[in-house]
Order: structure tokens, then sequence, then C-alpha cells
């Protein structure tokens, strides 16, 4: 037989049905054509950078670099405990906290299953949920906020798993500790509630961390990452905490050397270094309300935000737009976030920046509004 017509010739490997329908993630930009450093307020990095301890504990840890990792991260896992009070064996790391959504989807969903998140939820969920061969269900959101309700009310029998930022991204709200708890007193038994707590640092009254809800409850995961407060973002260091039950289903199924080594290094460091910590939390505590206030004065809408970013909406009068606002702060070499495919078209992320940032941004979205 010809081999052009030999049908072995003619397969080709096929990702499982549903792959091909993810859109992959796409991050906040970096660059702005013609412009050699343009002031980046698109991916909720710590525009202060990062602790000096880190770093000069990153650079120690450089001299190791023929050995493979602690597959534990027991000195980091010591010092989450002793910080947080925590057991730690109800902890499992990840590289970024991206990386604990995928290992839950995958130890506890299947093809028919489905996970519930809110309808502007983080990207990150419904990647791992369609990895996993789950569908996802979207909850709507009134007013840009998360609504215990509407979550509920999505959950049915092939339910495995409810996501919820909080704070939330790229909304900025926040669900009160009453909120939380009965979210998760009205979920059946069996369904996991996850925690997303990748701002809750920033957040400043009437939080729910979520850590004595995983202590005592069987089906609720607590996630955290150091790539906001801690300015790690390159390093990729997440954890979880979470019921030993659902720890030991995640630890048959994580890659065995999944943080490495400089970076557990310096994610111990930077834990360490409440200087740098309070620093960050100072200017987000400052400078988020102003920011707010400026660009509401200057006629838009601005989300009430518990994170260390800012929501803004625009109207969808031609030359007036969510669009036509990043294209003209990118004129000005700033770089913010379009929340198209959050399915808010109609706004903007703006990360909280340093004092000239900010005041570069009020100005720009200013002369936009008059322009």
């Amino acid at each position: 037989m010809s081999t052009l017509l030999d049908p072995h010739t003619l397969r080709r490997p096929r990702p499982k049905p549903g792959v091909l329908d993810i859109e992959p993630y796409v991050g906040g930009k970096s660059k702005i054509e013609g412009v050699a450093e343009p002031i980046k307020l698109s991916s909720n990095e710590n525009v202060l950078g990062c602790s000096p301890l880190a770093r000069a504990a990153y650079v120690e840890a450089s001299g190791q670099l023929n050995l493979y990792p602690d597959g534990r991260c027991s000195v980091l896992r010591a010092a989450l405990a002793a910080h947080f009070g925590l057991d730690p064996e109800r902890m499992v790391f990840g590289c970024g906290s991206d990386e604990i959504f995928t290992l839950l989807a995958q130890a506890y969903c299947e093809a028919g299953d489905n996970v519930v998140q809110g309808e502007f939820g983080f990207l990150a969920y419904r990647i791992a949920a369609r990895a996993a061969g789950a569908h996802v269900k979207f909850a709507p959101e009134p007013g840009l906020r998360a609504d215990v309700d509407a979550l509920l009310a999505a959950v049915d029998a092939r339910t495995r798993i409810v996501f919820l930022a909080n704070p939330a991204n790229p909304t900025g709200s926040c669900l009160t500790r009453a909120e939380v708890r009965a979210l998760h007193a009205g979920l059946p038994s069996d369904v996991i509630l996850v925690l997303d707590g990748a701002y809750a640092e920033f957040a400043e009254e009437d939080y729910e961390a979520g850590f004595e809800l995983a202590a005592e409850a069987a089906n609720v995961v607590v996630t955290r990452t150091f790539s906001k407060l801690h300015g790690l973002a390159a390093l990729r260091v997440g954890w979880g905490y979470m019921p030993l039950a659902i720890a030991d289903a995640l630890e048959r199924i994580r890659g065995p050397f999944n943080v490495n080594l400089p970076a557990q290094a310096a994610a111990v460091a930077a834990l360490g270094d409440h200087a740098f910590q309070a620093r960050s939390l100072e200017l987000v505590r400052v400078w988020r309300p102003w920011l707010a206030q400026q660009i509401g004065g200057a006629g838009f809408e601005v989300a009430p935000s518990a994170a260390n970013f800012i929501l803004v909406q625009f109207p969808r009068t031609p030359g007036r737009t969510a669009a036509d606002a990043e294209a003209f702060l990118a004129k000005r070499g700033l770089l913010v976030r379009g929340l198209a495919n959050y399915g808010l078209a109609d706004a903007l992320r703006i990360t909280i920046g340093l004092e000239d940032h900010n005041r570069a941004v009020a100005e720009a979205v200013s002369a936009f509004a008059a322009a």
C-alpha cells in the first residue's frame, strides 16, 4: 500500500474533547510600541518591588541551582504555620495558587461534572475546570459583586467545586464574613468551597480569611499567593490550606518539585519582612481612595475595591469607551488592563502605583474626559 494512502500516516494526535475550546489566559500588557519604559499598572503587581531580604535570599540560593528543591517546602511550610497559627500538614504548595486550582479540578472533577463561579470570576478557574473535562456555570454578579443566593442557585447534583475570589479579581469587591459563612452553610457537604485570598491582605474590614472554616469543615480550601503583597510574582509561589483528606488527594498528583529552591528561600524571607509588608499596605491604603476619588471626579464610575487595584467603568459612547480610554492612556505611557475577556468591555482595571504613577493616571483620565 502506498504510504500516501496508509491510514496510519493520516492520523494525528488529538487533544481530548473541550481542550481546544478553552480560551488561553492572556495577562496584562507589558509593552507599548514606541515607549521604552511604560508605567505598568495592568497586572496588579507590587510597584514597590519585593523585600530586599527576599532578593538577598534568592541570590544566595542561586549558588545551589544544581540541587533539587525540597518537595515538601518544609522551611516555608513551618514559617507559614508559625505566621498564621496553622497546622502545617494541611498545606499544599503550588507554582502559584493557579496550580492549586488545577490540582483541585484534576482530583475532583470528571466529564459531566461542573464548577460554579461568579460571572466575572478569575479566568484561571474556568481554565482549570475545562481542562479537567468539567463544565463551568456562571452565577450573576449584580453590581459587580458576588451574590450568595445566585451562587447557591447555580449548584446542582453534578457540582464539585465553587470558586470565590475574596477580594475578587477583576472587580475588587469583597464579601463579608457573614456572607462567606452563609455561602458555605448553603452548600452540600460534598461540594468544595475554594476561597481564593490572593488579595486578602488588602481587605480591611469584616474579612473572612477562611482558615477557621478550612480547619473545621471537610469541604473548604483557602488559597494564598506571594505574588501580590510580597511582590514575588516572577517566582510563582502559591499555597493552599485545606482538610487533610483533600491535601492527601492533591499531594498524590502534585509534581514532586513544583516550587523551585530560590523561590522557597525568597518566600521565607519575604514572610519575615514585616516592614516591607507594612509599606506595601500603606501605599494601597493611602492611594486607592485618592485615585478612586480623582477618577470619580472626572465623571467615571469607580467600583468599591478591597484589593490593590480599582475598576473603572466607562460609557459606550463612541470616543468615550473603555477601549478609547485604554488607548488614550497608552499614548501617555500608561498601561492598564482592558477587561473584555472577562465580559466587562466597558471597564478598565488599574493597579495602584507609586504617587507619581497615580497622579499621572488621574491627570490622563481627566484629560480624556475633557478631550
